[in-house]
C-alpha cells in the first residue's frame, strides 16, 4: 500500500509532488530574498512560476483522467518536466553564495591519487570504447520513462509514485549540492583543457553528446553527479521492481559511471559523490514515505 494522498485546495498532493513544489517552491523563495545577486531575477522567477502553474494544471487534470495509458503520459511528462526544472533553477543559483571549487576538486583528487583521473584516462582512450561510453551517457535521459512505463504497466501506479518520487529526491538533493558546493566542471577550465590533449574520437552517439556539451550544457551542475546519482537510483529501482531490468541495466549504469569521468563530463570525486548521495536518498526514502503517512493520517484531507 502506498503513501496516503493529501487532499489541499481541490488537489491530491503525494509525496512527490510535495517534493517537486517544495523544491522549486523554495528555490523560488532563494531568488526572491537574494534577487539582487541575480542577473535577471524577474526571468528567473517568472518562469518557475508558470512551471508550478502549469504542473498544478497537470494535478488538475490528472485527477479526472481515467485512461491508463492517458495517465502515465501526463504524470511523467509533467514530473520529468519538473525535475528539469529544479536542475536548471538551481544551477542558474549555483553562484548565489559561493564561487567555484574546481582547484579543490584537483587539489584533492592530486592528493588522493598522485595524478588527475581525467588526465590519466586518455591512456585508455579507442574510438569504439569512446562511442560505447558516449551512448550510455546519451541513453540515459531514455532510460527515465521507459523503466516508469516498465514499473507502470507491469507493477501498478503506487510503485511508479515510489519511483518518481524517488528521482524527485535526488534530483533536489543534487541541485542544493549544486549550490552548496559550486564546480564548473573540468571543460570550463582552461587549465584543465590544456591537459586534456587525446582526442575524444567515436561515431553518432559521440556527436551527439558533444553537441549536448557544445549547445545544451552550461558550467556547474556537476557535483555531485546527477548522472551517476540518478542512475543509481533507477538501478535500484530496477532490482526493487522488475530483476531482468536490474541485470539489463548492469553494464549500463556501470559503464555509466565511467562515462562521466571519461567523456570529461565530471571529476571522479562528482560521480563518486554523485552515487554516495543515491545511496543515502535511497537508504532515507522510506523514512521520509513513513513520515508522510503519518502525518497525513492525522489530517481529514489524507486519502489513500
Amino acid at each position: 500500500m502506498g503513501p496516503k494522498r493529501l487532499s489541499l485546495a481541490g488537489l491530491e498532493l503525494r509525496p512527490t509532488d510535495a517534493v517537486l513544489l517544495g523544491g522549486l517552491g523554495f528555490l523560488l523563495l532563494l531568488a526572491a530574498v537574494f534577487n539582487g545577486r541575480l542577473d535577471r531575477p524577474l526571468a528567473f522567477i517568472g518562469t518557475n512560476l508558470l512551471t508550478i502553474v502549469l504542473y498544478v494544471g497537470a494535478l488538475i487534470i490528472l485527477r479526472r483522467l481515467r485512461p491508463k495509458g492517458l495517465r502515465f503520459l501526463l504524470r511523467t511528462a509533467s514530473v520529468q518536466f519538473m525535475y528539469l526544472r529544479i536542475f536548471l533553477a538551481s544551477r542558474d543559483l549555483q553562484l548565489l553564495f559561493f564561487t567555484w571549487n574546481d582547484d579543490r576538486v584537483l587539489a584533492w583528487e592530486k592528493a588522493v591519487f598522485g595524478l588527475q583521473p581525467l588526465v590519466w584516462i586518455q591512456k585508455l582512450y579507442s574510438p569504439p570504447l569512446t562511442e560505447w561510453m558516449f551512448f550510455v551517457y546519451v541513453v540515459y535521459i531514455v532510460i527515465y520513462p521507459i523503466l516508469g512505463a516498465v514499473i507502470f504497466f507491469r507493477r501498478g501506479e503506487e510503485a511508479n509514485e515510489d519511483y518518481l518520487f524517488q528521482l524527485g529526491l535526488i534530483n533536489l538533493v543534487c541541485g542544493l549540492g549544486f549550490i552548496l558546493f559550486p564546480v564548473a566542471g573540468p571543460m570550463r577550465l582552461e587549465k584543465v583543457r590544456v591537459l586534456l590533449t587525446e582526442p575524444l574520437r567515436g561515431g553518432v552517439f559521440a556527436s551527439v553528446a558533444e553537441y549536448i556539451r557544445s549547445h545544451v550544457h552550461a558550467a556547474g551542475g556537476t557535483i555531485p553527479s546527477p548522472h551517476c546519482a540518478v542512475a543509481t537510483v533507477m538501478w535500484f529501482m530496477s532490482l526493487k521492481y522488475t530483476r531482468r531490468g536490474f541485470w539489463l541495466l548492469a553494464p549500463v549504469i556501470l559503464s555509466l559511471y565511467a562515462s562521466t569521468v571519461y567523456s570529461r563530463f565530471h571529476y571522479l570525486s562528482d560521480s563518486v559523490i554523485g552515487i554516495a548521495v543515491a545511496v543515502l536518498v535511497l537508504l532515507a526514502a522510506p523514512a521520509i514515505t513513513g513520515a508522510w503517512r503519518r502525518w497525513t493520517d492525522g489530517r481529514p484531507g489524507g486519502a489513500p
